[in-house]
């Protein structure tokens, strides 16, 4: 047994619980298949395809969200609000690796701590929507749910649910994993040379000079060290990376749940790190008993609408054993709620002494529409949630130990404001997104230098 597996293993195993249990709950968000013979071809297929990750990368995860939750590291997560079967190429996949490599580097320069990189890719390609059907001009179809149920077209042949996209999604999600896997053994992920890491459309980014010297100052650290050491610091030339997604599509999860050999209980293997949305995270529903019993480290999405009672509630069915690292809690309640919100549930949890990892999500809770008829997100608000939820955990005597943020590399324009102050009007240049509006490379690296800006007011003396 190795140290990881020891320091986790004292946790109850629920003596009633399968894979399948789920299924005798309400299940929401879930599409309805019109052949059941197909799809159950499909997940008999599935369960026999290899795991996209495995077990000893899940319980290294997990062991280092248990530092975050002391506070000797800090999670970033971020990626693509939903992906698309179109966006697995080399290009999206690498600018999008190169975004969060720059943020972690300057959490990590800023912080002084660890950052725990885990990407919102490889898997999420389902989404939850408000409603089951949708109706354009007398015509009313299944609402898209993402690449891996139906299509965005709206034809009745693209938004009837076809269990053979599961497939397709297991496929794309592991050629996705295999070329991050290369990449960062190859050594792009390089202390030695982060320049590397640039994205060529930003060089006239009015934060590409801080960054430059950021990297710059970096460089020279290194330098410094290996000429004390007298040889080169190998370990800065690669870094850990992992997968989350929203487990939503529960047959697709369900057919990736494994026992693995020499390991106890069950495996979630088609990401490192699932979590629980806002829409079912119902404590007698399908997708909470359908977590309880996987080993993986796990997350719930928390709203304005959460009462303490209720939040409590759910810890004690998905971690009854306080493990450590086993429990996020993803708060995202919107600029115009948080402080009002957020701290009766800072208060309970503290004062039940849950263990937990609190991460922010600023961007769920500040969706509007403009009047030109685009979703977006206002760069004001998401960094007025981000900035006062770490002014609210330090008035508790709670941590923020990380952020959850949709993002792309991509040059989108679908987040207003920020470095270059985009308009309503910039968003007819480059909105791409089929889902939610993301940050875009500098807005997400103005992300990362405000939360060190923020830690750093918050840790100087009065």
């Amino acid at each position: 047994m190795n140290t990881t597996d020891r320091n986790l293993r004292a946790v109850h195993l629920p003596a009633d619980w399968r894979p399948s249990s789920w299924r005798e709950r309400t299940a929401l968000q879930l599409p309805a298949y019109p052949d059941a013979d197909a799809l159950a071809t499909v997940l008999s297929e599935l369960h026999g395809l290899p795991p996209l990750v495995t077990s000893w990368e899940i319980l290294t995860l997990k062991q280092q969200l248990a530092e975050a939750q002391e506070g000797k590291r800090f999670l970033l997560q971020g990626g693509d609000c939903a992906e698309n079967f179109t966006d697995c190429s080399s290009e999206v996949i690498s600018n999008r690796l190169k975004v969060l490599l720059q943020m972690s580097l300057v959490l990590v320069h800023g912080l002084r701590l660890p950052v725990v990189r885990v990407g919102r890719f490889a898997g999420q390609y389902a989404k939850p929507r408000s409603a089951d059907l949708e109706t354009r001009d007398g015509v009313t179809l299944p609402s898209y749910r993402g690449d891996m149920v139906n299509a965005p077209e709206f034809t009745l042949e693209a938004r009837t649910p076809e269990p053979r996209r599961m497939v397709k999604a297991h496929a794309r999600s592991a050629m996705t994993m295999n070329f991050v896997r290369s990449l960062i053994d190859g050594g792009f992920a390089d202390l030695h040379h982060p320049e590397y890491w640039d994205l060529g459309w930003v060089g006239h980014s009015p934060l590409a000079d801080d960054y430059r010297r950021m990297v710059a100052g970096i460089g020279d650290a290194v330098r410094f060290m290996e000429t004390l050491s007298g040889a080169e610091v190998h370990n800065l030339n690669r870094v850990d990376f992992y997968t989350s997604h929203e487990a939503l599509l529960l047959p697709y999860e369900e057919a990736l749940t494994r026992q693995v050999p020499r390991q106890w209980g069950w495996f979630n293997l088609s990401t490192h790190f699932p979590w629980i949305g806002m829409r079912t995270a119902a404590v007698d529903g399908a997708h909470t008993e359908y977590f309880r019993g996987i080993r993986n480290p796990i997350a719930i999405k928390i709203g304005p609408s959460v009462t303490p009672e209720q939040l409590l509630r759910l810890i004690d069915v998905l971690n009854p054993d306080d493990e450590p690292g086993r429990l996020s809690l993803i708060h995202r309640m919107g600029a115009a709620h948080v402080a009002d919100k957020l701290p009766t549930l800072l208060d309970a949890i503290k004062r039940d002494g849950r263990r937990v990892l609190w991460i922010c999500d600023p961007m769920h809770g500040n969706t509007e529409s403009t009047s030109n008829g685009y979703k977006t997100r206002r760069f004001a608000n998401i960094r007025s949630e981000l900035e006062r939820s770490f002014e609210l955990h330090a008035a508790a005597g709670t941590r923020l130990g990380g952020v959850h943020l949709e993002l792309t590399g991509e040059d989108v324009t679908e987040c207003t404001g920020g470095a270059r102050d985009l308009t309503d009007i910039d968003l007819e240049r480059a909105y791409r997104s089929s889902v939610d509006p993301r940050l875009n490379y500098e807005q997400a690296l103005e992300t990362a230098m405000l939360i060190v800006r923020k830690q750093a007011q918050l840790a100087a003396p009065v």
